[in-house]
């Protein structure tokens, strides 16, 4: 049975079974920074048995893939696609370069394919730009939500602004009259504290507005509970799956 991620101690090197296969599982999550992230790679290029481990957890984990938004190239990959492109030979002007733009500044044809082109291209850019605006921003936590079976069932993003969802990975069949509540836990003293309820599996944008900004080792579990949720204010039901927030990298 796999270990939980809290099974490890950063920093330190891994010794039981359990610390190494938490160590694969936060390696393939992105989990993993300097020493860590030095020792995991080594592991993978030594070890036979750890790089299964670390095969096994991305097959596990491959549908995380799918939620993470796609990102822009940095300015560091930009400065060398630039460098690259600048050894490349200049292609010559053409020698009759002023006749041909005479040419096309009489050509009605042209300057109507040209008013074509632009409006299309305002339109795509448009469309573009009403995607970027609809695109969830990148998290700076998440939790990996596990089942009793150590399965990925789900995952909780953190963004930078404390906005917060669920992304199931798997149906969760739910009884009539019951529902799944989200929970998340900072303080003990505190409790958990209900923030979303649902009666499918599906994303959920979760109610962390008026609670203090996630930390990482902040847990988050879904239980089942009445359809109304529950009575108490606190989990009555089984726990489905729970997960602890880390940093991404």
């Amino acid at each position: 049975m796999a270990a939980p991620l809290s099974a490890r101690t950063p920093g330190v090197p891994v010794v039981t079974p359990a610390e190494r296969d938490a160590l694969a599982a936060e390696h393939v999550l992105g989990l993993l920074g300097g020493r860590d992230a030095a020792q995991a790679v080594r592991l993978v290029e030594v070890d036979a048995d750890f790089a299964a481990l670390v095969e096994s957890w991305r097959a596990r984990l491959s549908e995380i893939d799918a939620t993470a938004p796609a990102e822009p190239a940095d300015e560091a990959l930009w400065r060398r696609i630039e460098g690259d492109l600048d050894g490349i030979p200049a292609i010559p002007s053409h020698p009759s370069l002023a006749d041909r733009l005479a040419e096309l500044w009489n050509n009605l044809g042209f300057w109507r394919g040209t008013g074509l082109a632009a409006g299309t291209a305002c339109l795509v850019l448009a469309a573009g730009l009403a995607v970027l605006a609809a695109r969830p921003p990148a998290p700076v936590l998440v939790a990996a939500l596990l089942t009793e079976d150590n399965r990925v069932a789900a995952i909780v993003n953190v963004a930078a602004d404390g906005r917060a969802d669920l992304i199931p990975l798997t149906d969760l069949p739910v009884p009539s009259g019951r529902a799944l509540e989200v929970w998340t836990l900072w303080d003990r003293t505190r409790g958990p504290v209900s923030v979303g309820l649902t009666r499918t599996a599906r994303r959920l944008n979760l109610r962390v507005g008026d609670l203090p900004r996630a930390v990482p080792d902040q847990l988050f579990e879904i239980t089942l509970e009445p359809e109304s949720g529950s009575p108490t204010g606190r989990p009555t039901g089984p726990i489905l799956m729970k997960g602890l927030t880390a940093r991404t990298l």
